[in-house]
């Protein structure tokens, strides 16, 4: 199967797109709340990257990352979430999720982010190079095996403890 992989910065989605993205979501997941979480996200302004997959000029995926942090003693380490990445079913298991999750990870690395964050499968994510192990001295109020890091950058965790802060639009 050909896909495409679009980089969009928000102020290139017009509102079809958007419209496109939220009814992606709300499929991936038989519900809303991971479509509103993309809106919240926006309306803060904390998107770092987003990401869209298209086939035959109709849009089947996508993806955000978002600018968090972990605080600790010494104060605030930028990170990034993974939150949410969504394949319409009907384009499910064809390799475009783990297409847009590597496509974004090269993005951030090579914008100079070093620590991405998410929770998520631990069956799934680990393929990327997430690891509970890595997130292992970062406080989460989620399950230690579904709560994973990828340093971009080797050595990018290396010391740091703390608690993570997600973005408000996260509501936790």
């Amino acid at each position: 199967m050909h896909f495409n992989l679009i980089v969009r910065c928000e102020d290139t989605e017009d509102p079809r797109e958007r419209s496109a993205v939220y009814a992606i979501s709300e499929a991936a997941f038989c519900r809303a709340d991971e479509a509103d979480l993309i809106v919240r996200l926006r309306n803060e302004g904390v998107v770092l990257l987003s990401l869209v997959a298209e086939v035959d000029q109709q849009l089947v995926g996508h993806i955000v990352f978002s600018r968090m942090s972990i605080e600790t003693r010494n104060g605030s380490v930028p990170a990034v979430a993974l939150a949410p990445m969504a394949v319409l079913p009907s384009h499910q298991r064809r390799g475009i999720g783990e297409s847009l999750i590597r496509r974004g990870l090269d993005v951030l690395r090579s914008r100079d982010e070093q620590i991405v964050i998410v929770l998520g499968h631990p069956d799934y994510y680990p393929r990327f190079g997430f690891s509970s192990e890595a997130a292992s001295l970062i406080e989460s109020p989620f399950p230690p095996e579904a709560f994973m890091a990828i340093e971009l950058r080797p050595g990018a965790l290396r010391g740091i403890r703390g608690s993570v802060r997600y973005p408000a639009a996260f509501g936790l």
